[in-house]
């Protein structure tokens, strides 16, 4: 393997400065659709290349947005498509190719980086059942074969199905036999509303998979259709933390048909939180406590506010719950006390003058499945599940370090995640110089610079597999971290 370069970037500078690894806990490649797409005509499915909106969806969709009217695209439920990829000439040779992007790493100052999707993101929304599973699979084989010389520096997260427990947990086991660290599945799923019917929306074929106002969104936990304790088990049996990065374009308010960055800000934070709300709920985080879910892209800002409000909701409906049984109400001295204060109101009923409080016996405890006892049970589960990623020119890093803000002083893990090779990181190599002006600013000091860096990154994607950074280049300095927080 060729040494690695570094070139005199600001980042390189700043790396040097830093004295400890930095881990890209959320980079990114951009996959060339042509030769993908020779990939799976070679393993003998030149049927789906055809078929798939993947493969040609990019003019179709285009041409949409600039020919059809106001009214058919709101019909269509069409959102507008982005520039998305940076076009500097060299950046794009460098995230599209694995050997230069390999070899300029250093000019990052990222010394590992645990690398996603771009065209393989929506491969597992996709709704046809049989492109949506031969798809991942081919997609996680081509992406193994070509990024396996580099595993010193580079990981690759594989690509899972959600629609059925069945299809996810043999993606897993797939991947984990390529030699998968990480196990991407979507933050949702859309399934029709009974009597919904999909068949005649001619949109189907060029809508970004995910993207749309039909149907719901199973999020896995909380309402699901299906039983998923069986993935969450596997992943754990196999050793895979999750990670989540799905579009929340097309959400209830981000359906503008005109207005890229209207649907854009906050979408993927929406998706992650939808989903990290389901599992809290849903109970998953109580019955697999070893389970760890990096949720990225959104930020940490949703994660914190998840946080403050679950225990805000818990303290109000959960421990006091009671103080709102309508069974509370004192009948006679209500209507003595509205006698009192209006004398009109002794024409109307008692009765009918609480009715609007609802019924004594239908107790709704929303965090029955959770088991949580107190605000700690809540910080334990939370804070243990989720990381959140975040991209390193976003201030609101600091507001997962600040104790004043969150219940009990918790922390709630961020990582840094570059999002290089997305139009929101114009300098291939400006992450790392970007993130230190947190410290720089006085938003983070050096040791939780260093957290959000490198220690959270080591222990979520170590925290399943002790061995996850073995021949890596930063093998020792993960190992004496998760040798400190050792898995829980």
């Amino acid at each position: 393997m060729a040494p690695l370069q570094t070139a005199a970037t600001h980042s390189a500078r700043v790396r040097e400065h830093l004295g400890h690894p930095v881990v890209d806990g959320d980079g990114h490649v951009i996959e060339l659709i042509p030769v993908f797409a020779d990939f799976v005509r070679d393993h003998g499915r030149s049927d789906i290349v055809e078929g798939a909106a993947i493969f040609n969806m990019g003019e179709t969709f285009s041409r949409g947005q600039r020919e059809m009217s106001p009214t058919d695209k709101r019909r269509a439920a069409l959102v507008p498509a982005g520039w998305n990829h940076p076009t500097d000439t060299e950046y794009f040779a460098t995230v599209t190719t694995p050997s230069r992007y390999y070899e300029r790493l250093g000019e990052t100052g990222i010394d590992f980086a645990v690398l996603y999707p771009t065209i393989g993101l929506p491969l597992s929304q996709i709704e046809d059942e049989e492109q949506r599973v031969v798809l991942c699979r081919l997609y996680n084989e081509f992406m193994a074969e070509q990024y396996r010389p580099y595993g010193d520096r580079f990981t690759m997260a594989a690509t899972i199905p959600m629609h059925s427990p069945d299809d996810a947990i043999d993606a897993m086991v797939h991947a984990k036999n390529l030699g998968a660290k990480v196990a991407l599945i979507p933050s949702y799923v859309r399934r029709p509303r009974p009597g919904e019917s999909w068949a005649d929306d001619q949109w189907n074929r060029v809508r970004p998979s995910g993207f749309g106002f039909r149907g719901w969104l199973d999020t896995f936990g909380l309402d699901s259709e299906h039983d998923y304790d069986s993935v969450w088990a596997k992943a754990i049996e196999l050793g895979l933390p999750l990670a989540v990065h799905s579009a929340g374009m097309g959400f209830s308010d981000r359906q503008s048909i005109s207005n890229f960055a209207y649907n854009g800000i906050g979408h993927f934070a929406a998706a992650g939180a939808a989903l990290a709300k389901s599992l809290f709920f849903g109970g998953v985080t109580r019955r697999f406590p070893q389970l760890r879910v990096a949720v990225l892209e959104g930020g940490v800002a949703v994660g914190v506010e998840i946080y403050v409000r679950l225990v805000s909701f818990w303290q109000k409906r959960g421990a006091g719950l009671d103080k709102l049984n309508p069974a509370n109400v004192d009948r006679d001295l209500l209507a003595t006390l509205f006698a009192e204060s209006d004398p009109r109101l002794t024409r109307y009923p008692v009765a009918e003058l609480v009715a609007q409080l609802g019924s004594p016996q239908n107790r709704r405890d929303d965090f029955a499945a959770t088991g949580v006892q107190s605000e700690e049970d809540i910080r334990d589960q939370f804070c243990r599940a989720f990381y959140w990623g975040c991209e390193t020119d976003d201030p609101l890093v600091g507001i997962a370090f600040d104790r004043r803000i969150t219940p009990l002083g918790a922390r709630v893990p961020a990582i840094m995640g570059s999002d290089i090779g997305h139009w929101d990181v114009p300098e291939f190599d400006s992450p790392v110089a970007d993130a230190y002006e947190l410290l720089e600013h006085g938003i983070l000091d050096a040791d939780e610079l260093r957290d959000y860096l490198f220690t959270h990154s080591v222990q979520l994607y170590g925290s399943l597999n002790p061995n996850f950074f073995v021949g890596t280049t930063i093998e020792r300095e993960a190992a004496s971290v998760l040798q400190q927080h050792p898995f829980v």
